[in-house]
């Protein structure tokens, strides 16, 4: 049993091993001297102006969080979509459901105000 995972516990152990090494290495020999101006905020090419420390508005996270639960949940449709045919009644009642609760979280959303940008 032991030897079937064997692989993977090497590789497993070598994504643990190699990054530290590389970074140890980075620790030891890159250069330290840090000077005002590389310690500047630096964005875009331009220095900043005024308080660099900006609040954002919770709700432009939440429609993008929306968004990728959306997208990633309308991924499952394709498998879905492509094998129709040879599924049954069963596979169509369980996409029912499923795009039901996808109505359901998105009608929440909706109502809490998620989805408005002002």
């Amino acid at each position: 049993m032991l030897t079937k995972f064997a692989g993977v516990v090497i590789i497993a152990i070598w994504g643990f091993v190699f990054p530290s090494i590389l970074l140890g290495l980075s620790k030891v020999f890159h250069p330290k001297n840090p000077t005002p101006t590389k310690l500047l905020t630096y964005e875009c090419g331009l220095d900043t102006q005024g308080d660099t420390w900006v609040q954002f508005k919770v709700s432009y996270f939440m429609y993008a969080l929306i968004f990728v639960a959306f997208d990633v949940e309308t991924i499952f449709l394709y498998p879905w979509a492509i094998k129709f045919q040879s599924l049954g009644l069963f596979a169509i009642v369980e996409m029912f459901i499923f795009i039901a609760i996808l109505v359901v979280g998105f009608w929440y959303a909706w109502k809490e105000g998620a989805l408005e940008w002002m």
